[in-house]
């Protein structure tokens, strides 16, 4: 099993900056793909950033930018740097990674429960 746990989320004002941590645990083997996800009520979840193990990144239009996306592959850390944040982009933001276990022998995807980014106006 893997354990995804967010952190960095609150309150800021536009044009203001947060940085978002999730530290993945549990019995990994590996770890491929980690990402950010984000979701408003009524909404689908949206990919917002990705990161492959080998460092290759992907964003959504609407962020690209002003966000960037990083990882410590040591640490199984992922981080989400956000600048000049805008009032659209409040959401819950929820950790992804495609893990290996060592039980199951097989990549999955597994979630965080997700950090709160509030921007004001």
């Amino acid at each position: 099993q893997v354990q995804l746990v967010e952190s960095g989320g609150g309150l800021v004002q536009a044009w203001g900056s947060l940085r978002l941590s999730c530290a993945a645990s549990g019995s990994i083997l590996s770890i491929n793909r980690m990402g950010w996800y984000r979701q408003t009520p009524g909404r689908q979840r949206e990919l917002v950033a990705s990161i492959t193990s080998g460092g290759n990144t992907n964003y959504a239009d609407s962020v690209k930018d002003r966000f960037t996306i990083s990882r410590d592959n040591a640490k199984n850390t992922v981080y989400l740097q956000m600048n000049s944040l805008k009032p659209e982009d409040t959401a819950v933001y929820h950790c992804n990674a495609n893990a290996m276990t060592f039980s199951r022998g097989i990549y999955a995807n597994y979630w965080g429960q997700g950090t709160q980014v509030t921007v004001s106006s």
